[in-house]
């Protein structure tokens, strides 16, 4: 039996992280297989250049990534869009360039009928990213640390039935330096929206996913695939929502999918 499909005019994914020991292949992968759609933006740290210098290992499921990328272009005629990000700033060196459907820049824009939308992953909005690189490799070194940490917490949580937590995600939540950031950084895509003559954003980097107004910009985080597991889709209908990756499996499963 073929994998039931679902079909979106455009999908926006970031945050994968691949070579990264939390990346959530699996589930990415999943989604990849069972979706359709005109345009596929990767918005940013799709690859951890980072984490493979250092204590990364590649798989091939990571591999497997890019080839449903590819398929999407050949089989779909999809237009892949690469947008970098910090952790595969290695695109700067050739950016921008364009393969037959594939695309590699820094920017996008995106016309919608409810008007013009910037993607870009974001962490030219981070100042501790932009002007402290050092400082924030420590960063995540810390965030890594935190994720093995809940690793083993959620392993202790399966075996009593309980579904995943993410411990980074409640701290961010909870602590008052955390959400100032946070609130910060989308004043900056605010502006530089507005900046762009754009009506709504569209990024990553931060690894929490938003759909939110703030003023008169329409700001999106596609989160990530290492702990929230979400993107922004644009449905056939042109909405454009933030999806989690449970909600996709429920319909997937409810049209005879795999589980």
């Amino acid at each position: 039996m073929k994998n039931p499909l679902i079909r979106y005019k455009t999908i926006f994914i970031s945050d994968v992280h691949l070579g990264f020991t939390d990346c959530k292949i699996e589930q990415v992968n999943y989604f990849l297989r069972h979706t359709t759609c005109e345009k596929l933006v990767l918005n940013g740290d799709i690859i951890d250049a980072w984490h493979l210098r250092r204590w990364g290992r590649w798989k091939k499921e990571h591999t497997q990534f890019f080839r449903l990328v590819l398929k999407k272009a050949e089989k779909y005629d999809t237009e892949v869009v690469y947008l970098r990000g910090n952790h595969d700033d290695f695109l700067w060196r050739v950016l921008p360039v364009t393969f037959d459907r594939i695309q590699l820049a820094n920017e996008h824009i995106h016309e919608s009928p409810h008007g013009r939308y910037i993607c870009v992953h974001g962490d030219a909005f981070d100042a501790v990213t932009t002007n402290h690189r050092w400082l924030s490799m420590l960063g995540n070194l810390g965030y890594s640390v935190l994720l093995r940490i809940n690793r083993l917490y959620n392993r202790l949580r399966q075996l009593r039935g309980k579904e995943y937590f993410s411990l980074s995600q409640a701290i961010k939540a909870r602590v008052k330096s955390a959400v100032s950031y946070i609130g910060s950084y989308e004043d900056h895509l605010q502006k530089f929206a507005a900046k762009n003559d754009c009506t709504g954003i569209i990024c990553g980097h931060i690894h929490t996913p938003a759909d939110k107004r703030i003023g008169d910009i329409h700001s999106l985080n596609s989160g990530d695939w290492v702990e929230s597991m979400t993107a922004i889709v644009e449905t056939t209908e042109r909405e454009l929502k933030l999806l989690t990756f449970a909600e996709f499996q429920k319909q997937i499963e409810a049209i005879g999918g795999d589980k």
